[in-house]
């Protein structure tokens, strides 16, 4: 039984009013001596909380897109097939433009919470030596006649930790409040794409390589981003692509940018951080050179220092405490042609979904300013 599913769900529900029920029915009419019957309600009780909290757990669970399987949950379940040495560029020695293609056979998404017109795919990185699913979401031009010989750019959508690759399109509803805004012309049309960044169990990536351990990085920079543009109308230009992430994966967003504008123009991070080490069970920041070398603060400051400022235009925001502090930051840092627009969220909104969702239109509407095909 899947873990989000209505099925799993209902069964829950049905479990606790039984629990809620069963004392009120037998409570005085079991039999057997004080000791029996004090165990036997006592297993009531026990019964009646464990189904209340199974209850609240998938509430929030489906509500914030936290995991996808039980494997995810329980901490089973590892995504990394290999994780090679691929040295200070990710490739491996290996050039994108003398890999063949790859092609790949999509589905429409396994779960209705994601909205119409998703659909997925599992992908097998090539470069990364990491399998996951992959989801896609195509803005309304892209099957209009109108548009047949036009490429799209390409924004990837980073969850939090833990997080599903579902969270964006289900409890953010990003696809949902862009088809309209995208048909009148409010935001400029582009490929969504969500790929699976819960990758070890028990771990958060920090979207880093680790030789022998993950290669987190390439997953998503190399390997996610050549089977979107071997398979959609996408641009294949840095200009074409950016990411978008919460919590860790706006950590990951702004990093990933910063260290790779030879693949992406933007980033949009809401309340991040750039220690990696705020994220208690980020394996980048347990070890003490890579939580420098991934910190996004560092990478811009070396970046200055070799006297090559990446042209990458990043959007952070969060509130005092949680997000903004680190974009005043990277703000300080900025040389041109590195931009950093920073807002500021009210204080007392959050770490939730909620505030992340309403922030969808605007952080579009600021990425069609940046990205072009």
């Amino acid at each position: 039984m899947s873990l989000t599913g209505t099925p799993f769900f209902l069964t829950s529900l049905t479990l606790l009013i039984v629990a809620v029920v069963l004392p009120f029915a037998l409570w005085g009419r079991i039999a057997g001596p004080p000791l029996v019957r004090g165990l036997a309600r006592l297993l009531m009780l026990l019964f009646a909380q464990v189904t209340a909290i199974t209850v609240v757990f998938v509430l929030v669970n489906n509500a914030n897109s936290l995991y996808d399987t039980w494997g995810d949950l329980l901490g089973t379940d590892s995504h990394v097939e290999a994780a090679r040495d691929l040295g200070p560029d990710g490739m491996g020695g290996r050039q994108i433009k003398h890999e063949p293609k790859q092609l790949q056979q999509f589905r429409p998404a396994d779960d209705p919470k994601v909205g119409a017109g998703v659909r997925m795919t599992e992908l097998q990185g090539r470069i990364s030596g990491v399998r996951g699913e992959v989801y896609v979401w195509l803005p309304p031009q892209y099957n209009d006649p109108a548009y047949r010989n036009k490429k799209f750019p390409v924004v990837e959508l980073l969850p939090g930790y833990p997080g599903s690759a579902k969270s964006w399109l289900g409890s953010l509803h990003a696809a949902e409040q862009l088809m309209p805004l995208m048909q009148n012309g409010t935001v400029k049309p582009a490929i969504l794409v969500a790929p699976r960044t819960n990758l070890l169990p028990g771990a958060d990536t920090g979207c880093v390589n680790i030789p022998g351990k993950v290669n987190a990085d390439s997953w998503l920079t190399v390997d996610v981003r050549k089977m979107i543009i071997d398979n959609f109308r996408a641009g294949d230009k840095p200009d074409s692509w950016a990411l978008a992430g919460y919590s860790a994966g706006a950590h990951c967003a702004a990093k990933l940018a910063l260290a790779h504008p030879d693949r992406y123009r933007a980033a949009v991070a809401m309340s991040g951080y750039n220690d990696p080490a705020l994220e208690r069970d980020s394996l980048a920041g347990k070890d003490p050179k890579l939580r420098i070398e991934s910190n996004p603060l560092h990478i811009l400051k070396s970046a200055n220092a070799a006297g090559k400022p990446p042209r990458t235009a990043l959007y952070v925001s969060g509130a005092a405490r949680d997000g903004y502090q680190a974009g005043l930051g990277l703000r300080q840092f900025a040389q041109s042609p590195t931009t950093v627009t920073l807002r500021q969220i009210p204080p007392g909104a959050g770490h939730t979904t909620v505030v992340w969702k309403q922030q969808v239109p605007e952080i579009f509407r600021w990425l069609g300013t940046q990205l072009r095909a």
